[in-house]
Parts: structure tokens; sequence; C-alpha cells
């Protein structure tokens, strides 16, 4: 009994939750199996308040999502260093997140995309660190644009077991 209730807390402590402007929560399993760094990355500046009102400044229909800029531009990221690749072998399926870079492999900071569509020349070219398990839909109606003309955003970002 307690190794199932440690496992369901170990669940909410890997659960990140987006309340985003277009009208809901979506639910993301974090990996750090497939990426530590990374995930742990993600809970620090969750916990910070860092991705509350980001807005999504890249959305290429059928590709991804991206947020985590602070600036809003793409060119902007937390003050904490740049993280080491770890990419994995887990593919870029509809609905995985996964870090944004530069070109450099070694230069993800803050900034991450969600897939809205399959896309496998990405795969061990950028770390996934997880994957929506709830609330897609919300996802789908995230405004498009390069930058989007009204951008959605990032209302609020929590760690479920922190809820």
């Amino acid at each position: 009994m307690a190794a199932a209730a440690s496992a369901q807390a170990q669940d909410l402590d890997n659960t990140l939750v987006l309340t985003l402007s277009t009208g809901g929560d979506v639910r993301i399993l974090m990996r750090p199996d497939l990426a530590p760094k990374h995930v742990e990355r993600i809970k620090t500046l969750t916990r910070q308040g860092f991705y509350d009102g980001l807005n999504f400044h890249r959305v290429i229909e059928g590709c991804m999502a991206q947020t985590g800029d602070p600036l809003g531009t793409g060119g902007g990221g937390s003050d904490m260093p740049d993280l080491e690749a770890e990419f994995n072998e887990f593919p870029h399926l509809r609905g995985v997140l996964s870090m944004a870079r530069t070109n450099e492999p070694n230069s993800a900071n803050s900034q991450f995309f969600i897939m809205l569509q399959p896309n496998f020349s990405l795969d061990n070219q950028y770390t996934v660190w997880g994957r929506v398990i709830d609330g897609m839909e919300f996802v789908d109606t995230i405004e498009r644009g390069e930058p989007p003309a009204a951008p959605s955003t990032i209302v609020k970002a929590a760690i479920a077991g922190d809820q």
C-alpha cells in the first residue's frame, strides 16, 4: 500500500499543469528518466512562477507551439545557465514536449515546445522531456503565427504535487 501511495505521489511530482488562456488545463507527464536535468529545470522555473503569463511566441500549424521566453520573441531565457543536451530515443509524437534551443545543441534554457503533429526529423536533435496526458484540445486552439497576432498564454504553471 505504501509503495502505491509513493508511486502516485511521484507521478504528481512529475506532472506539470499548464492553465492556458485557450480555456483549460493541460496536464503533462514529465519524464526524468529521459531527461533528468531538463525536468529539474522545468520544475525549478515553474515553482519560481517563471512561466506564468508567458505567451506562445512561435506556433507553426502542423508542427509545434513554442513558449518559455520572457521576452516573447524567441530570443530570451531564464537567468539560469544553459543545459547540456539530453537527447534520447523518445520520438517527437503529437503531444510530446521538447526543449527549444539555438543551433548549438547545449543551449536549451527555458523555452520548450509542444508537438501539434509528429515530426520525426526532430528526433535526437532536441531533448524530449514530457508528453501531454490530458487537455490536448486546449493546445490545439493555441493561436498560430510567428509571432501570432493575438498570442495565447500560459496563465499559470504548477507542479500537480504542489497544489
